[in-house]
């Protein structure tokens, strides 16, 4: 493919398997883009995919993304727009066969589109020797390379497996521009424009904690974003116009902080400086991101495997009005004591949504939840369940199962390893059925690790007012595995001074008691106006597993802005600070 020196347009369609119908059709209506990709696999997914493929050995793949992409096989070839998505998961090569035939079906319009796809991530076959046996999925991130070589040899489609979420999004400029292995810088914008896009609306508006500045009617229907990337990997970030949502420098922010760690994010490819960039306002929905900073890869490749943890089971229970904490203990024991033979664990969770003196019943209940697991699935089925029902007439007063009984299922254990770089393999199957081997990046770096920044205490200055953290500050909050993120930033920089200096480790498990003794790691991103925290081993085995009442985390950033702080007067919004 020739270089080109204008900047490409990338847009993307899918941020989850399920996402927006709907989402090809509205970016074709819009102004033409040179790519259209999308990112359907997420840690949950790869087990469903996996389930999948023990029923089935022909799927594995995201079946929702043919369904949707075949209507429009004609378009992408009238415009010449390419398409990149990790949709095959486990199967690339199945879904791949599948868009060939779907392209023959579409008849004369269609038929000169060319498919190519990427394998090797698949190490399922050595998860033994991975140290995680009987797994159902082991998967390794790969690289951009593999997609950009399918691209370079004449795709106008390319399917890949497991590759990092970014990649799909970096392979094209690589394509484009001839960058090689060693333009880090380059790489590094480019990964940090996918990361961005990468989860689809969540960069135009959706998700968004100062979601409340902007009409509903604007957010109702948020577009799906698009970067232009330049040569030298600057980009913009924006949205085909007229369409819903807002593209600002906050909604950048949060989707830059969201499921990260520290000033280091780590791809196959290169390695991003978070700490390096700088956003600008680039004019309505635009936003500029320029100085992006990269460094050599990891000489690891992370290696993603679930494996069948055994079998669990839920119930819940309304309680309504006086004596919660008492109705609740009632019902433990007595279930704890139906269930026999015991499941190996068995916790209840007590949701406190009720309120004194409520004037609607709903406001006055709260729900207690028994989880039971085991890997004898008769011991958390209807035997488990029906025990709940049973007790119905026979325990606290007003008792009200909240579903009938149900026999559970299968839970997955999700667990990251990793692997040295030339142990994992990389095919590119070029669209004249040539197999080329990607070698791996050639330089590679141990990467240091960054300090976790407990941060300082300064004294409060003297006027000051208590009031939600969200009132001056955003979060944005996600899982990986068993740990969660949360990042929070400021918008000027008084006010970041003040969340530098005073959200500390220890004011946040104060605000956030269920961080308990849990280690917890903070990051300064001076440059984001923003402070990270990892707490591991919050969402215990992972969202699979699902214990705890936001088994993603997806809100325990909005439960963070919600916690009352005392905030100097001087940062606070005027209607909060002439009310206070």
């Amino acid at each position: 493919m020739t270089a080109t020196d204008r900047p490409i347009r990338v847009a993307n369609i899918s941020g989850i398997y399920g996402d927006r119908a709907a989402a090809l059709s509205e970016i074709l209506d819009g102004p033409r883009v040179d790519y259209i990709t999308g990112d359907y696999l997420a840690e949950l997914t790869m087990l469903i995919l996996g389930r999948d493929r023990l029923k089935d050995a022909d799927l594995g793949y995201a079946k929702t993304f043919l369904r949707h992409l075949t209507p429009h096989l004609a378009t992408l070839a009238e415009r010449g727009t390419k398409v990149v998505v990790n949709a095959g998961g486990l199967n690339p090569g199945g879904l791949a066969d599948a868009v060939e035939k779907a392209i023959e079906d579409a008849g004369e319009a269609a038929r000169g589109l060319r498919v190519g796809w990427v394998d090797g991530d698949d190490l399922l076959a050595r998860s033994a020797e991975l140290g995680v046996p009987n797994a159902v999925t082991a998967n390794a991130y790969l690289g951009a390379f593999g997609i950009a070589d399918c691209l370079n040899a004449g795709a106008d489609i390319v399917i890949t497996g497991r590759v990092t979420d970014a990649s799909v999004i970096v392979a094209p400029a690589i394509a484009e521009f001839g960058w090689d292995r060693t333009d880090f810088d380059a790489l590094a914008g480019a990964v940090a424009a996918g990361h961005i896009i990468e989860c689809g609306t969540q960069a135009t508006g959706g998700n968004y904690a100062f979601f409340d500045r902007h009409p509903l009617e604007k957010l109702l229907h948020p577009g799906f974003p698009i970067a232009e990337i330049s040569a030298d990997g600057s980009f913009v970030i924006t949205k085909q116009p007229g369409t819903g949502g807002v593209v600002e420098v906050g909604t950048v922010t949060a989707q830059l902080l969201y499921e990260v760690t520290g000033q280091r994010y780590a791809n196959p490819d290169v390695t991003l400086r978070l700490d390096s960039m700088t956003l600008t306002q680039d004019g309505d929905d635009r936003v500029a991101v320029t100085g992006v900073r990269g460094e050599a890869p990891p000489t690891t490749t992370k290696v993603a495997t679930t494996t069948l943890g055994g079998f669990r089971n839920e119930i819940a229970f309304l309680l309504t009005g006086l004596d919660i904490e008492r109705k609740a203990a009632l019902l433990e024991t007595q279930l704890r004591d139906a269930v026999q033979p015991a499941p190996s664990d068995l916790q209840f969770r007590l949701a406190r949504t009720d309120h004194p003196n409520a004037d609607t019943e709903a406001a006055a209940s709260a729900t207690l939840t028994a989880v039971a697991w085991d890997a004898d699935p008769n011991r958390v089925g209807r035997a488990f369940s029906s025990a709940a029902v049973e007790l119905a007439l026979a325990t606290y007063p007003g008792a009200s199962p909240m579903a009938p009984p149900g026999k559970g299922g299968p839970y997955g254990v999700y667990q990251a390893v990793y692997v040295p770089n030339g142990e994992v393999p990389h095919r590119a199957h070029r669209p004249d059925g040539t197999v080329v081997e990607i070698a791996p990046p050639s330089l590679t770096q141990e990467l240091p690790a960054d300090p976790s920044q407990p941060g300082t205490t300064p004294p409060a200055p003297p006027d000051t007012v208590a009031v939600p953290l969200g009132t001056v500050f955003g979060a944005r909050s996600g899982d990986k595995g068993g740990s969660a993120n949360i990042g929070v930033w400021a918008e000027t920089d008084e006010a970041y001074t003040w969340l530098r200096d005073h959200l500390t480790e220890a004011l946040l498990r104060a605000l956030l008691p269920e961080t308990g003794e849990l280690p917890v790691r903070r990051y300064e991103l001076p440059n984001l106006r923003a402070v990270n925290f990892v707490i591991e081993d919050l969402l215990g085995k992972g969202v699979a597993h699902g214990y705890r009442f936001d088994p993603q985390a997806k809100g325990l950033g909005e439960w963070l802005r919600s916690r009352t702080v005392d905030l100097p007067a001087s940062l606070l919004p005027p209607r909060i600070e002439e009310t206070a």
